[in-house]
């Protein structure tokens, strides 16, 4: 099992919170030449990569954003505005997260540039209502004082949303969701307070920089697609309910990834992971525990553990030494590697992957073995034992946090439009885009990582339903003094650009994310997130127009104060 084919294996333990330095250490110790993996080494570099990954994504996407913001304002200056408002928010919220003491690697490369993309609208949405003030009034401030007036409620029900939408992730009961949740929470808040109130008083004292750096649009602001979207209204419904059912129910059978996944082999540790399986083949340890004294018993067990299928070795002390030797008769350097006060440890290496079908059948049947001997005194761990841990009990978490997700955000969306027709529209929009985005991966056959989906099916449906709140209040204003098709029509002409500008951002964001991490976790949430963003995009320039015009009356008569406009007879 150590020695083959001219190589030797050995198996360390490396003490927990130490991966990095230790791992460090025997690289350098054992140089190119030679491979090291396992649990630890996965953590070391997952941990390693995370500061670099987060800069090098940091500088793809802050030119990308400026790019979009540039073509979408008048000003060369002003994306600045926005980009140093909700840049000071982000360096705000990771500076505290020294109160909470130690934060997860996936949330260091992931809650920074989600905040910045989710938060960046609530700058954009106050200063274009300043600049449609200054045409109003010739003094800054005043403008500002009827922008931030305006502008409120808006940029208010947006992070409201999205405040809830990630406070449901704090519910986890698996610590990176409820890690990564509570800095989003954060990260919202922050964004919202800077922008009321740091945003308005660097503009009014700058406001001179934005005149003087003008140009003519790169793009109009208003698209004539409303006739062709309204054309076409029949069959995006009849699309969307199609693919629905289909889509809800094969988001709910992909198959999925618990751990890491694996890594690329074009990184030293996926290559070090060929290398070693290419001689000695697959070695996942699983480690029991069980209480000291009863050598014969242990025995037994240790000899029915032998016989299980893909055990490859049982290392304990009656194995190694020999049952026959009291322990008092030897050196406690070599008693301690089997024997604490109260328990002996026995060391099984099987040659199954640390996750799968066939590495969870070897867990429960190890399992099933030492409680037959001991009960519940048995104990057993591992990376194999800690994903199968995860598999059946984290489906409680996808419950409750897609629950109170849809509460939470329902809920806040029933205040914002005093409605009660509006929120099921507005949630059955986005939810569909969530449905079909998650289903993608069970149609192509591709294991989806477990935190990515949990993750994104929150912060997807919390992130994009803004674009439905900001066509439906235009459409909601609009319809006070036009026909419902007509309003339609004019606000899909008005505020597509907006919503383009807003997905574009959120797209480009996790696309980046995939592109430039290593870190299978977080590659998964960027390849969700930026597929939808799209998807939730596409369905509220085509779906949701036509659902609002089929239940146009419905959501007249359970709107308070909607005071829809009449035809006359």
């Amino acid at each position: 099992m150590y020695y083959k084919d001219n190589h030797a294996l050995l198996s360390l333990t490396v003490r927990e919170g130490d991966e990095v330095a230790i791992t460090q250490a025997i690289y350098e110790l054992i140089g190119e030449e030679n491979a090291l993996i396992g649990e630890a080494a996965d953590t070391a570099v997952a941990q390693s990569m995370a500061s670099s990954e987060a800069i090098y994504a940091a500088l793809l996407l802050v030119p990308l954003i400026v790019i979009i913001l540039v073509i979408s304002t008048t000003s060369w200056i002003e994306p600045l505005f926005f980009l140093t408002a909700i840049g000071v928010s982000v360096l705000i919220n990771l500076g505290t997260n020294i109160f909470i003491g130690e934060i997860s690697f996936v949330t260091q490369s992931v809650a920074p540039i989600l905040q910045l993309a989710v938060s960046l609208d609530y700058a954009v949405f106050l200063l274009h209502s300043f600049q449609h003030y200054r045409t109003k009034t010739a003094n800054p401030e005043e403008a500002m004082q009827l922008a931030i007036r305006k502008s409120f409620p808006a940029i208010a029900a947006s992070a409201a949303t999205t405040f809830f939408g990630f406070l449901a992730l704090t519910f986890m009961q698996f610590e990176i969701g409820a890690d990564l949740g509570v800095n989003l929470v954060k990260g919202i808040l922050l964004s919202f307070i800077s922008v009321m109130v740091f945003l308005p008083a660097l503009t009014v004292m700058f406001y001179k920089w934005i005149d003087k750096t003008q140009h003519k649009p790169f793009v109009p602001s208003t698209f004539s697609i409303g006739k062709g979207v309204m054309k076409v209204r029949v069959f995006s419904l009849i699309a969307v309910f199609v693919v629905l059912v289909p889509a809800f129910l094969a988001q709910q059978q992909t198959s999925f990834i618990y751990g890491n996944g694996e890594q690329p082999e074009s990184t030293r540790l996926g290559q070090d992971l060929v290398a070693v399986d290419e001689v000695f083949g697959k070695t996942t340890p699983i480690v029991i525990l069980v209480p000291k004294g009863d050598v014969a018993r242990e025995v037994r067990m240790e000899q029915e553990l032998e016989g299980v299928q893909h055990v490859s070795n049982v290392i304990s002390y009656n194995q190694a030494v020999s049952p026959a030797i009291p322990p008092e008769y030897l050196d406690p350097s070599i008693t301690e590697q089997f024997h604490s006060e109260s328990y002996s440890q026995i060391i099984l290496y099987t040659d199954t992957d640390n996750e799968g079908d066939v590495a969870f059948g070897v867990v429960e049947t190890v399992r099933n073995i030492a409680a037959s001997y001991y009960g519940d005194e048995a104990l057993a761990l591992g990376e194999s034992v800690a994903l199968y841990d995860m598999k059946t009990t984290i489906t409680r978490d996808n419950t409750v946090v897609n629950i109170l997700t849809i509460v939470a955000i329902g809920t806040v969306l029933i205040f914002t439009f005093k409605s009660i027709s509006l929120p099921v529209v507005l949630l059955l929009t986005i939810q569909a885009a969530v449905w079909i985005n998650l289903a993608v991966p069970y149609f192509t056959d591709t294991p989806l990582v477990f935190v990515g989906y949990l993750v994104v099916s929150t912060v997807q449906l919390a992130a994009t339903v803004d674009y439905a709140i900001l066509f439906t209040e235009n459409y909601l204003e609009n319809r006070k003094e036009m026909s419902a098709k007509q309003s339609i029509m004019k606000t899909l002409n008005e505020k597509t650009f907006s919503i383009s500008i807003s997905a574009a951002i959120l797209s480009g964001v996790g696309f980046i994310l995939w592109i430039t991490s290593s870190n299978p976790i977080v590659g998964s949430i960027g390849l969700l997130l930026g597929r939808g963003a799209l998807l939730a995009f596409i369905l509220v320039l085509f779906f949701l127009p036509a659902l609002l015009l089929v239940f146009d009356k419905v959501i007249g008569k359970t709107t308070i104060k909607a005071n829809f406009y009449k035809e006359e007879k």
